[in-house]
């Protein structure tokens, strides 16, 4: 048979009655025509071409040309356009350090794939002019975004890096036309100055008029550091310290010189002991096997998160037997907490529970009343410097938790007193001006100035409409502490148009800085140390695009 099998199988050898095949006859499987067949496919793609033409197109193999020879398997300059723009991406995305384009590795890893042997990585200027040209047209979409809002509360925090390095990063918060929360970075900008006030202030300023929102920013939401709140208080925004750095700093001194310091120091070791040697973790993971456990490593707690002492206490109560079996078996050092140790650290696991009530109860324990002193009395001094008000408008207008259960009655009555207030400022700035050009009417008799009522009774029809509104809002039954606040209001802002628009002030307002600090571990420790390498404006590109594209991921 011929290389191309007899020109692609449309030519097929004469079979004999006795099975065997003529290979000097051959059969047009179309036309079922008989040729002769001396070796030479020739006549056969003849007899196609005049009367076959439309099944000639593939008749065998032709030698190659040198160009056709030299493009086979190489990259279509669209495709490798489409492959540069997507390492570019990736690059921003999972802040990995521009140099990574000189890996040969990775260059391997694409050539395998792509089955082209020549491809060469795009070079470190190409990367970096992209990533120029990327951040330039996604933040003209974050922009755009901001445009569209009223109301933007920002959040701003320090950050160190491994080379001792200052950046600030400040983040934009708001809630769009369509009730969704939008959270996004604006800059992770290198700051040279010592932070003092007046320089912080300085820095926040800049980021707003940078991206022309001064006039639309509420709050600005930092941690508790002393030069942080002097900063705020230069600035012409509300200022929403940290709740989470509050809450923290409170844990902190309460369980200091506690009664749960020694078990909590001894809870550090043994986690120490597992968690530093490879052979003691494969321990723990066979005892928790054995004893139909999870398999999960020990967690030891940091010193800025009093939620992974917690964690740390809830694992070693899983795991305490199989821990009290290996270290008995080792003759360790290391000794298992006494079941004394273990019953202080389930009074403070229930402690330290998140709305946990601090209330002392007669069956407590000396220590645990102690500690519920220290903590409530913290806490009570650490809440004055915090911005209650603001706290306690946005929970009223959350339908979750807008019964105001949490305060007092007359806490209560100020509440929605002020909530009064902002919907009367809220419709006066919403009337027509008083000033016209248009021309003055005629005199209006005093008869008539009498039928059509005074600005007094203007006012007390204001009044009244404002009133209604809040009893109707407070009438409507609360929804499910699950349930999505926003999603209610989007169903109901016709029915509360001037309420609608404070809702969307207050509810974006974020309690915490975690977003903010979030910038700064995005991939963990790891990728910090990998930012060290990179100038201060690409840290900015990088961090701030890689935290723009993982939010149009969700």
């Amino acid at each position: 048979m011929d290389e191309g099998g007899l020109l692609g199988g449309k030519f097929l050898f004469k079979k004999l009655p006795d099975g065997l095949l003529d290979k000097t006859r051959v059969r047009c499987t179309i036309c079922k025509a008989e040729f002769k067949y001396h070796r030479s496919s020739s006549s056969l793609a003849y007899h196609l071409r005049a009367k076959h033409p439309t099944e000639s197109t593939s008749t065998g193999p032709r030698q190659s040309t040198l160009q056709e020879y030299g493009a086979r398997g190489r990259i279509t300059k669209n495709v490798r356009e489409k492959l540069t723009n997507s390492l570019v991406v990736w690059i921003a995305k999972n802040c990995r350090p521009v140099s990574i384009v000189e890996d040969d590795g990775l260059r391997e890893v694409i050539r395998a794939a792509s089955g082209d042997e020549c491809y060469n990585l795009p070079s470190r200027g190409t990367i970096v002019s992209r990533l120029h040209t990327l951040y330039g047209d996604q933040r003209a979409q974050q922009c755009s975004k901001l445009v569209q809002v009223r109301n933007i509360a920002l959040t701003g925090d320090h950050w160190t890096s491994v080379n001792n390095d200052n950046y600030l990063g400040v983040m934009a918060h708001f809630i769009d036309n369509d009730w969704t929360m939008q959270s996004f970075a604006l800059t992770v900008s290198k700051t040279e100055e010592r932070h003092y006030a007046e320089a912080c202030a300085d820095h926040f300023l800049n980021v707003a008029n940078e991206w022309k929102i001064k006039d639309k920013v509420t709050t600005l939401g930092t941690d508790s550091a002393r030069n942080m709140v002097a900063a705020a208080r230069l600035l012409p925004f509300e200022h929403m310290p940290c709740m989470a750095h509050i809450l923290q700093r409170t844990v902190t001194v309460s369980l200091n010189d506690s009664a749960f310091e020694r078990a909590l120091a001894k809870c550090r070791k043994i986690v120490g002991h597992f968690k530093h040697s490879p052979a003691n973790a494969q321990e723990l993971k066979a005892q928790q096997a054995a004893h139909g456990h999870q398999t999960e490593p020990l967690v030891q707690d940091v010193p800025t998160r009093w939620n992974s002492t917690l964690e740390m206490i809830k694992r070693i109560q899983r795991n305490k037997s199989g821990l009290t079996t290996i270290l008995t078996q080792q003759n360790s050092k290391v000794t298992m907490l006494t079941d004394q140790e273990l019953d202080r650290l389930q009074k403070l696991e229930e402690l330290l529970e998140p709305c946990r009530i601090m209330e002392p109860s007669d069956d407590d324990p000396v220590y645990v009343l102690r500690f519920k002193k220290v903590f409530t009395t913290d806490l009570a001094q650490r809440r004055d410097s915090s911005n209650l008000t603001w706290l306690k408008i946005a929970t009223a207008l959350d339908p979750r938790f807008k019964d105001l259960k949490c305060l007092s009655k007359d806490e209560r009555r100020e509440v929605w007193a002020s909530v009064h207030d902002l919907l009367m400022a809220e419709t006066d700035a919403h009337q027509p001006s008083a000033q016209t050009t248009e021309e003055p009417s005629p005199k209006k008799s005093k008869m008539s100035i009498s039928l059509l009522g005074s600005p007094d009774s203007d006012t007390e029809e204001e009044e009244d409409a404002i009133d209604c509104c809040l009893n109707l809002y407070k009438a409507e039954p609360k929804i499910d502490i699950g349930e999505c606040p926003l999603q209610w209001w989007l169903k109901r802002e016709g029915a509360y148009a001037r309420l609608a628009p404070i809702a969307r002030k207050y509810l974006s307002t974020p309690a915490t800085t975690v977003p903010c600090e979030r910038l700064f571990s995005l991939s963990g420790h790891i990728i910090q140390k990998k930012r060290a390498s990179l100038s201060s404006d690409n840290v900015n590109r990088i961090v701030c695009l890689s935290n723009w594209l993982s939010a149009k991921k969700d």
